[in-house]
């Protein structure tokens, strides 16, 4: 189902990312059920979008999917638009344009991002220069990036390699670099999850703030919640590799109406006094192998009918959002 099209009605903003219908498999054999399956999302410019679900729920490719990097032998069907240009129809210039210009990423792990023989000023810089950019012009902006995302030292920094960095400081730099083309769009996949929760809430901050100053929408993709609610404006909900809900941030936290995104909320510890201990969903996910007839959680959802099991629900508006639940507007999710 598609969510809608055009100007986004969430955001009021036209979007720079509008994933419709989208559906990823793998080679008959290698899988029971498609790693995406109809999967639909929006990000507005200057709008924040988190894709929240489990590991092995499809976040990582929803968003890799973005720049074209998608699994080898991965059919396709459905649209990935970029500004309006279909990425998964793309060529590898079209691509490689894409990637130097209008899209960046971050991935987790910022070292495996950055190869740990070249300097970091080498780093930043390739891009610019691989689209005509001069090399002091590179190099000037360069510096003022990383003066942005908070490098104490820009021009000592630009001479030093990837391991005197910390974690922390490294995914400064990486959102720098992801930050040199001024891109329309930033994919953020759990670019926190690697570093402690000091550096967390810094790299976030920065993030918040870039994003608000230069009007770049970002894709943020976690598993925790909490953390999208700090980050976004509006969430997706993934299970099994399909979206089961949407809707903006306080709503989905005041009134879940799928009881995975209950159960997600159900299990995230609180330091609040009074707070219920936290509890987790039982059972575990749906791996690819796979191909439950109804819904996919049924088999974890305290709230199943046997229609549940019977019938796959569709993505339906319930509210001020989506949700993909027989039982959606029966108010018994929390």
């Amino acid at each position: 189902m598609k969510e809608h099209s055009g100007t986004d009605r969430h955001s009021g903003t036209t979007p720079v990312l509008e994933i419709d219908g989208l559906d990823v498999r793998l080679p008959e054999g290698r899988a029971g059920r498609p790693i995406l399956d109809g999967v639909s999302l929006r990000v507005g410019a200057g709008e924040s979008v988190g894709l929240v679900g489990e590991s092995g729920s499809g976040k990582s490719v929803a968003c890799r999917s973005v720049l074209g990097l998608l699994p080898g032998g991965a059919r396709t069907t459905g649209e990935v638009r970029v500004a309006g240009r279909d990425v998964l129809s793309m060529n590898r210039t079209e691509l490689a344009a894409l990637r130097a210009r209008r899209v960046s990423m971050v991935f987790q792990d910022p070292r495996a991002s950055v190869n740990p023989l070249r300097r970091v000023g080498d780093f930043l810089t390739e891009g610019l220069r691989a689209v005509g950019t001069p090399p002091a012009v590179a190099t000037a902006r360069a510096l003022e990036l990383l003066e942005a995302v908070g490098i104490r030292d820009p021009k000592g920094a630009l001479r030093r390699r990837p391991h005197e960095f910390s974690g922390g400081m490294l995914q400064r730099v990486v959102i720098a670099a992801a930050l040199a083309s001024e891109p329309e769009l930033i994919v953020a996949d759990e670019p926190t999850t690697a570093l402690d929760v000091t550096t967390q809430a810094e790299i976030i901050r920065i993030l918040t703030r870039l994003r608000a100053e230069r009007g770049t929408g970002m894709l943020f993709v976690t598993h925790d919640l909490e953390l999208a609610a700090a980050v976004c404006d509006r969430v997706y909900v993934m299970y099994a590799g399909r979206i089961v809900e949407t809707r903006g941030t306080d709503e989905l936290f005041d009134r879940p109406r799928h009881p995975y995104t209950a159960g997600l909320l159900g299990c995230t510890p609180s330091i609040e006094p009074g707070a219920p201990a936290p509890r987790p969903i039982p059972g575990r996910p749906v791996s690819l192998a796979e191909t439950p007839p109804g819904c996919a959680f049924a088999a974890r959802c305290a709230h199943a009918v046997p229609r549940c099991s019977q019938e796959k629900p569709v993505l339906a508006r319930h509210g001020d959002g989506l949700a993909a639940c027989h039982r959606a507007d029966e108010g018994i999710m929390l």
